[in-house]
């Protein structure tokens, strides 16, 4: 018989940001994002930079948080999350992430032969899913907006 929920964990070097029940994650793989339901095979994968969102046990709460690299466990009954970083949607400074945003798309355009392409486009692309989850958190808890 198929669990009900899974147990959802998620860790980073800092804190455990998250132990909690869901019916279902969705998580942004190295390769693309993949879906989590009750009963899933078990597998170990990659994280890239991306927006990790689940639904709570009554299947209507949705929740969301920006990610940043690492690996997920996933199980049968329970999905565990080892992040480089992870923040909840309402922990984000959008301020902070557009500034970030700003710096990262200076960096890029600029000519300096010395630039860490690399590490600039992970500073883009973090604080493009910043400003995504930040946004869209906000955004519910405004009508309308």
């Amino acid at each position: 018989m198929l669990p009900e929920a899974i147990e959802l964990v998620i860790v980073t070097p800092e804190r455990q940001l998250l132990r909690e029940k869901a019916v279902e994650v969705q998580l942004p793989g190295e390769g693309g994002y993949l879906g989590v339901l009750p009963g899933h095979a078990p597998l170990i994968t990659e994280l890239g930079i991306g927006e990790l969102s689940y639904h709570d046990l009554g299947g209507k709460e949705s929740a969301h948080l920006a990610i940043v690299r690492g690996f997920a466990e996933v199980l049968s009954d329970r999905v565990t999350v080892l992040a480089e970083t992870a923040e909840r949607a309402e922990e984000i400074d959008l301020q902070r992430a557009k500034d970030a945003l700003a710096r990262a798309e200076q960096r890029l355009a600029s000519s300096d032969p010395n630039i860490d392409w690399d590490r600039a486009n992970i500073a883009l692309q973090r604080a493009l899913i910043r400003i995504q989850v930040g946004t869209k958190k906000r955004s519910a808890l405004v009508p309308g907006a």
